[in-house]
């Protein structure tokens, strides 16, 4: 079914995802939402809305948010996320062991988020310092931490967050252990948000 302006209603119900796209632009050039607003002629609120994918721009919005942005739609247009992902990644089996004994990546391909099981007696080599977040999670077994200088102790259940910077290395104390570590990934870059 076609609408007044001759799209396909089922097209046009299927949201533009530039959002994230324009964040990310805004904030490499360090504009304010209130900036952009002045240099797009579009509301604050407005702006808001598009960058947290709850309001869908005209072309012309679209057009006068590129324009403030130094940019152009379509620049904005490829570097948007277009697609949603769902991949399931199987537990392995003796016939699909997958990786190195006793690690699993638990997520593929290259997104914002990387996911690593260590299952048995791992340990980091070395010290490791991320710019960006990462969280560890004893699902089985115990686990020592030590991050900037002090030691922890985790056993099943317990999770310990480490933002990016901090310096730290693990281990694993028990032959059963499992662990996951959840991580912001390494190409991107975390940027403090500038003040809206």
């Amino acid at each position: 079914m076609d609408d007044k302006d001759g799209k396909d209603t089922k097209e046009r119900e299927e949201p533009l995802r530039v959002g994230a796209a324009v964040r990310k632009r805004r904030r490499v050039l360090r504009l304010t939402l209130a900036a952009v607003s002045a240099r797009s002629g579009l509301s604050v609120p407005f702006l808001s809305q598009i960058e947290n994918e709850r309001a869908r721009p005209s072309d012309r919005s679209l057009q006068r948010v590129a324009a403030a942005l130094d940019t152009t739609v379509a620049v904005l247009l490829a570097a948007s996320d277009t697609t949603r992902t769902v991949d399931l990644v199987r537990a392995p089996d003796d016939a699909h062991p997958g990786g190195p004994a006793g690690v699993r990546s638990l997520v593929r391909g290259r997104h914002q988020l990387n996911a690593v099981e260590y299952t048995g007696d791992h340990q980091s080599e070395g010290e490791f310092q991320h710019r960006n977040d990462e969280l560890l999670y004893v699902a089985d077994g115990a686990a020592e931490v030590e991050a900037e200088g002090r030691a922890y102790r985790l056993g099943p259940g317990d999770t310990l967050f480490l933002s990016g910077g901090v310096r730290h290395r693990w281990r694993a104390t028990t032959a059963d252990t499992r662990i996951l570590v959840v991580a912001v990934a390494g190409h991107l870059a975390a940027a403090p948000a500038p003040r809206t």
